[in-house]
């Protein structure tokens, strides 16, 4: 039992180790927290820095899970056990400890547990993220349609009830986050009910797409 405890906590601070703000930190000299989507993401790295620094990101994320997930199988553990250290990994990538709980959405983290325990969910989940691309301001709708229907996928492919549970986990951290928006506060003059509907579905408070990934510490309401 101790074992398994030290493997999730384990699995949280890995999740914790934020290669976003770094890759601010070299590349611009700059705290991704302040800047576009204020998400240490990969897409965030892509809107600030540019595609090669969000591609080495965004590997970095996906092993932040895989190393917990596959250590959790290797040591013999139960796979529901594995499921939750890549659970707790992606928990640490959107509120990581050592920067001050102010994280990104966990994608892929996520990538990362399903890479190890449920490839097929990969695909199903880069094939959702690739179609919203089609529509970039609206992309956010399709990865978020993707992980809701995960589950539901990976039932009809015959995966394990401890798969299917952890998708459904990891649905529900994706829409905590994204409700909670890294504590910013709301927008003036904007119903905070509405906010938290784009906050659900597009991923940011205001409607205008284009300012959203374009804010700067002195930019007016940022």
């Amino acid at each position: 039992m101790f074992g398994q405890r030290l493997l999730v906590l384990a699995g949280y601070l890995c999740g914790s180790i934020c290669f976003a703000y770094v890759a601010g930190r070299l590349w611009k000299g700059i705290d991704l927290r302040e800047y576009g989507s204020r998400k240490l993401s990969g897409s965030n790295v892509h809107g600030q820095i540019g595609v090669w620094a969000m591609i080495i990101v965004g590997l970095a994320d996906v092993s932040k899970a895989v190393l917990p997930t596959w250590l959790g199988i290797r040591l013999g553990f139960d796979l529901s056990v594995a499921i939750m250290a890549g659970l707790a990994a992606m928990i640490g990538h959107n509120w990581p400890l050592f920067f001050g709980f102010r994280g990104g959405r966990g994608i892929g983290t996520a990538l990362g547990t399903f890479l190890v325990v449920f490839p097929w969910g990969v695909v199903w989940i880069l094939g959702s993220v690739a179609l919203g691309r089609l529509t970039p301001r609206a992309a956010a709708v399709a990865a978020l349609l993707g992980f809701v229907s995960l589950p539901f996928f990976a039932a009809v492919m015959g995966q394990p009830a401890a798969t299917i549970w952890g998708c459904s986990g990891m649905l529900a951290v994706i829409i905590l986050k994204r409700l909670e928006g890294n504590r910013e506060p709301f927008p003036a003059g904007e119903k905070p009910w509405s906010v938290l509907w784009r906050r659900l579905w597009l991923d940011r408070d205001i409607s205008d797409f284009d300012a959203w990934i374009h804010r700067t510490p002195d930019a007016e309401g940022a």
